[in-house]
């Protein structure tokens, strides 16, 4: 069971909250153009963290095959015979290095950061593989 770090989603509801009082702040000081970044930001972030609290687990493996999160917050089991491959998509830009796990299931693309797992998305593919073969 793959999940988004506890520490991660208690960050997002600061910064929505963050964006909120900044929003307020700027309302009573009569800035209109702050009100107008401040409320998507504060719903966008929000929404974000709300997701991490109500779905933290990401990718769960079991002995029937995978359950992903699909959509905000649906669950989708997909079998492991429905599973054609599992990869890690593995970038580099600007001296930095970016890892994205991939799952593909012939009708969807699973895509999952190592945020929104908890661990490096090598660690998974390896497990998932061993799992499912």
């Amino acid at each position: 069971m793959w999940r988004v770090r506890r520490e991660l989603a208690v960050f997002k509801i600061l910064g929505a909250l963050v964006c909120a009082g900044l929003g307020v702040f700027w309302w009573f000081g009569g800035d209109v153009r702050g009100v107008i970044l401040a409320v998507p930001a504060t719903l966008l972030v929000g929404a974000m963290g709300l997701r991490d609290l109500l779905v933290p687990v990401r990718l769960a493996a079991d002995t029937d095959g995978i359950t992903v999160v699909h959509g905000f917050a649906g669950r989708r089991h997909v079998p492991w015979e429905s599973i054609w491959d599992v990869k890690v998509d593995v970038r580099r830009r600007w001296g930095l290095r970016s890892e994205m796990l991939e799952i593909d299931t012939g009708d969807y693309l699973h895509i999952f950061s190592p945020h929104e797992l908890g661990t490096s998305p090598t660690e998974v593919a390896a497990a998932l593989r061993r799992r499912g073969t």
